[in-house]
């Protein structure tokens, strides 16, 4: 019985109830406590935790800038190519503006030829072949001006377009070199140092690998490669191939134009000299020709004085006075014969006939001097049209060629 009863409590219910509550909820506590303890070692951050965020938040800057270098990078090749390009089609523009010149000259030079040969005397202004070379010349020149100025005006088109990429590519590089200035080295030595040593190069092809894969698809308008940078890129590119093309353009555009206005004037050279050849011919031929005239003039002339001389001869002397017994048609011997019948002589209507003859003879004669010295004067205004026409020619030769270097100025004294 007494055991019995030891077992059993004898405080009261509640008073144990409350103990043991009290019991259990610190057992409860207890256990959570060392679940929170075991939870806080797994997630709880360490005592080192600024340390560890600086150095993640330093390396995260770290990528970023060198994700930055890379578009810099990449942005300033573009930007170097872009000068290259405009340094190459500036001086293709100055080549052009060159060939330009040359042309403008030539055409003045052609403008000089035609007025000098206006000049000519009036027989010797008819229309020839050198007029067409000339006609022909004037017509290329001004087609070759013509394609040379629309040529200049692209060049100077797609100059203006160049600098418009330049100066984008310039204000975005400006604008993402701004977080590079705390760089360990500029950007400039990656080149150098990769000559000397195995990490220079291992950074320049890791450099390289990040530069091939910029690109529209990687673009981020708060990343590293923005669109405004692929943008200036993608323009400048455009703009550099349309420079290259055009660039080619304006070599062949130069070359043809050379070629033709060098064929041009060698033609109307050409044509000029043998103009100026045939007139020389013409002009050696006229002066034979005058020379055999005035050898003609003398003969007729000399035969003329002889058959003038002869009719006198004829004709006799002026006063009967002055005839001679012999010369007298009833000279003693006539009188003679004549006492027969049908005895008449013909001899004074012979000396009537003859000295019509030679009368006739002069009057020939003098009609052929007076013709012979008509051609003599219009032979000598011949060679005297053909002179001045061969030495216009030939100045207009000696102009063209002392000219056709282009080392000289339009509207310069010569």
């Amino acid at each position: 019985m007494l055991g019995t009863k030891a077992a059993t409590t004898i405080g009261p219910e509640g008073w144990r109830n409350s103990t043991l509550k009290g019991i259990k909820l610190s057992q409860t506590i207890v256990q959570k406590s060392d679940k929170n303890c075991d939870i806080g070692r797994s997630m709880d951050p360490l005592p080192q935790l600024r340390d560890t965020v600086a150095q993640l938040s330093n390396e995260e800057i770290h990528r970023y800038t060198r994700e930055v270098r890379a578009v810099v990078a990449k942005l300033r090749e573009s930007l170097l190519e872009t000068n290259e390009e405009i340094k190459s089609l500036t001086r293709g523009k100055e080549a052009l503006e060159k060939s330009l010149e040359h042309t403008r000259k030539d055409i003045q030079l052609n403008k000089d030829s035609q007025e000098n040969r206006i000049s000519r005397p009036t027989k010797e202004r008819d229309h020839d072949g050198a007029d067409d070379l000339l006609n022909a010349e004037r017509s290329h020149l001004l087609n070759c001006k013509k394609a040379l100025e629309q040529q200049l005006k692209s060049v100077q088109q797609q100059l203006h377009t160049l600098d418009a990429a330049r100066k984008r590519l310039f204000n975005v590089l400006q604008e993402r070199s701004r977080v590079l200035d705390l760089l360990c080295h500029a950007l400039s030595s990656i080149g150098n140092s990769a000559k000397h040593s195995a990490t220079g190069s291992r950074s320049r092809s890791s450099l390289d690998g990040r530069l091939s894969r910029l690109g529209p698809s990687m673009t981020d308008p708060i990343g590293p490669y923005t669109p405004e940078a692929d943008l200036a890129l993608a323009d400048a590119q455009d703009a550099r191939a349309r420079s290259a093309y055009l660039r080619k353009e304006l070599n062949d555009v130069i070359d043809r134009t050379d070629k033709l206005t060098r064929a041009a004037h060698k033609s109307v050279n050409d044509g000029m000299t043998q103009k100026f050849s045939e007139t020389v011919t013409l002009k050696q031929h006229l002066t034979v020709s005058l020379g055999e005239n005035r050898h003609a003039i003398h003969r007729s002339q000399r035969w003329y004085d002889a058959t003038d001389r002869a009719r006198g001869y004829t004709m006799g002397p002026v006063m009967s006075a002055d005839l001679s017994t012999r010369e007298r048609l009833d000279r003693p011997m006539v009188r003679v014969f004549q006492r027969h019948p049908g005895t008449q002589l013909p001899e004074a209507q012979q000396i009537i006939e003859g000295g019509d003859g030679l009368l006739q003879s002069l009057t020939a004669t003098s009609r052929n001097i007076g013709l012979l010295r008509l051609a003599s004067l219009r032979l000598d205004d011949d060679i005297r049209s053909k002179s001045a026409a061969a030495s216009i020619d030939g100045s207009i030769i000696r102009l063209r060629r002392r000219k056709s270097d282009h080392r000289w100025t339009l509207g310069a004294a010569f």
